[in-house]
């Protein structure tokens, strides 16, 4: 495989940036046009003494924004740990830095217009969660890496990278097209990676679990569900968990993401938007694109739908199961487990009904392991893709739990466990592994929902707590607030970076400026005044009760009556996407 360079200098001059490679025995040097844009390597002796020089940790690519374009780098990060003998890096900080040296040439507009854009990029850029190696491919699965030719183990890790995790793709098209450049930069990842060296026994192994987002049908949690015509579904992660012992490596691979057919619930300011499933288009298309895509990436399929089989989620369910048995297709199994309902009043016990369920299942798929020597010993022949509605919380305990039984199967084959040893057993490692898929739920539910994921202190624990409880409605209020009054810039944010939104300087009209209407304002103002009265005719009482009694009431039914109305028209009062029109489902 062509590695890419470990470490770089950013030298700038008025004309160029010039990227040096500061690998021991390299002296190439990319340099970029400020004026022009275009990129060529040269060597280090090129490169002026005048350029001012600052130390980065790599490129995330280039991106035009109305000002022009811009180059963005890594300027922080922290060591995950060795994957495989790889080191997997975090990327903490950045930097967006323009070609341009002045933005005098833009009106006043287009000035605003590009600070925006830019609070967009940085807004992203600052999402926690990307990861990146130079000399591992991080968007394949073991079992992917595996099974390659000869053609495939030669290509950077730009050409061979899984498209579909690949997080700056956008800002590296620039690159694609010159293979010489491909040195210099790297596929990023976004989601979660935990690296841990464990010890059971006297054994010590290295466990890890690496969540990859895929960056297909990408946003936020009201504004991006169901599929698109690709059958690219929202919230889609891929989830590995990988074990090392004794040069022998095992993985176990599942996904999740959203229900898989044209469904919407756009915020309105109830706390809970109803779904609406679409009437306008042919659901089972998308719906075999997307098994079919899967089926050819992890082999059969079981579906474990955890959402509701009653009120607003039923019809979703029963849409689903719809669609599997219309399909006909016997290489997937659909299985719905009413998460709630089957666990409710605390009685989380009640999980073992659906492994039990799905365990003659699980043992038939298998999982991916391959010995010291390289030789491939089994293969998994299928996966678990897990969802709720939002594919969070529900479904990272279910994940969590398979996974473990996984793991279970992996550390007795390895010899780690001896027949008979449990790993609930093992107080320290059930500790490490607890918490690190409480943190993946955390980190997935963040990126995805604005909040860390509820239903962790099951995952900690292995119990559900009164504090587990209190806290999920601490995020459930955090939640609600950023889903209605922050999502629409967050949504803006991820289509711009991944460029589903492109800046046309050239031809530039802003879709930036959204005219609010008259209610707006008016109605908000209207119940404030109206509920502000109510409280001062309570605290003021008139001559008599009845007087009173009438100033309240008149006051309250104004109070409640424009609160009605608020959310009668609740969308236009939420913060919507303005860059990408999203679909309208009837």
């Amino acid at each position: 495989m062509a590695n890419t360079f470990q470490s770089f200098s950013l030298r700038t001059t008025p004309e160029k940036f010039y990227i040096e490679a500061c690998d021991d025995g390299s002296v190439d040097v990319l340099a970029i046009d400020r004026v022009s844009t275009e990129m060529t390597l040269t060597v280090r002796q090129d490169v002026p003494a005048s350029a001012e020089t600052r130390p980065i940790c790599g490129l995330m690519g280039t991106i035009r924004l109305v000002a022009g374009m811009y180059l963005v780098v890594i300027t922080k990060k922290r060591k995950v740990g060795d994957l495989l003998g790889h080191a997997v890096w975090k990327a903490l900080d950045f930097d967006v830095i323009s070609y341009k040296k002045t933005i005098l040439h833009l009106t006043d507009n287009q000035m605003q217009d590009n600070k925006t854009f830019l609070s967009m990029i940085n807004s992203m850029l600052h999402a926690d969660g990307f990861y990146f190696a130079t000399d591992y491919d991080l968007t394949h699965t073991l079992q992917r890496l595996a099974n390659t030719s000869p053609e495939f183990q030669e290509m950077s890790l730009l050409e061979r990278a899984d498209q579909r995790f690949v997080w700056n793709g956008h800002l590296l098209r620039e690159f694609i097209a010159q293979p010489e450049l491909h040195m210099f930069v790297f596929p990023v990842v976004h989601g979660f990676i935990t690296v841990k060296s464990s010890c059971i026994s006297g054994k010590v192994f290295e466990w890890s679990v690496i969540s990859r987002r895929s960056c297909f049908r990408a946003g936020v949690r009201y504004y991006v569900r169901g599929i698109d015509s690709e059958g690219h579904a929202a919230n889609y992660v891929e989830t590995e968990q990988i074990v090392q012992y004794n040069g022998a490596k095992a993985s176990f691979v599942q996904t999740r993401g959203s229900i898989p057919f044209y469904w919407s619930q756009r915020p309105n300011l109830r706390y809970k938007p109803k779904p609406q499933i679409s009437k306008t288009v042919n659901h089972l298309d998308g719906f075999q694109r997307h098994f079919d895509s899967q089926i050819i990436l992890y082999g059969r399929q079981v579906t474990l739908n955890l959402i509701n089989q009653k009120g607003s989620e039923k019809p979703l369910e029963l849409a689903f199961d719809n669609m599997v048995t219309n399909l006909g297709n016997g290489l997937i199994k659909y299985i719905a487990f009413d998460f709630h309902k089957e666990c409710s009043h605390m009685r989380w016990h009640r999980l073992q009904i659906l492994l039990d369920m799905v365990a003659e299942m699980q043992d038939d798929f298998g999982y991916f392991l391959v010995d010291a020597d390289g030789k491939v010993l089994l293969n998994q022949e299928g996966t678990f893709r897990s969802n709720c509605m939002d594919c969070l919380d529900r479904t990272n305990v279910i994940q969590s739990l398979l996974a473990r039984r996984s793991l279970q199967s992996q550390l007795q084959r390895m010899g780690v466990l001896h027949i008979g040893q449990r790993i609930e057993e093992q107080t320290d490692f059930e500790k490490m592994y607890k918490n690190a898929w409480a943190d993946n739920a955390d980190a997935c539910a963040k990126q995805y929902a604005g909040t860390g994921a509820l239903k962790t202190d099951f995952t900690r624990t292995g119990k559900r707590t009164h504090w587990g409880l209190l806290m999920d409605g601490w995020n459930s209020m955090i939640r609600y607030y950023k889903n209605n009054f922050s999502d629409g810039f967050r949504q803006d944010s991820i289509d711009l970076f991944l460029g589903n939104y492109a800046v046309d300087e050239a031809d530039w009209t802003t879709p930036l400026r959204d005219p609010k209407d008259w209610k707006f304002l008016t109605l908000p103002i209207i119940m404030v005044v109206a509920f502000s009265m109510c409280i001062i005719c309570l605290l003021m009482a008139g001559d008599t009760w009845a007087e009173t009694l009438a100033y309240v009431l008149f006051w309250g039914t104004a109070s409640a009556v424009t609160g009605g109305l608020i959310l009668f028209y609740g969308r236009d009062f939420v913060d919507a996407p303005k860059l990408v029109q999203k679909e309208k489902l009837d």
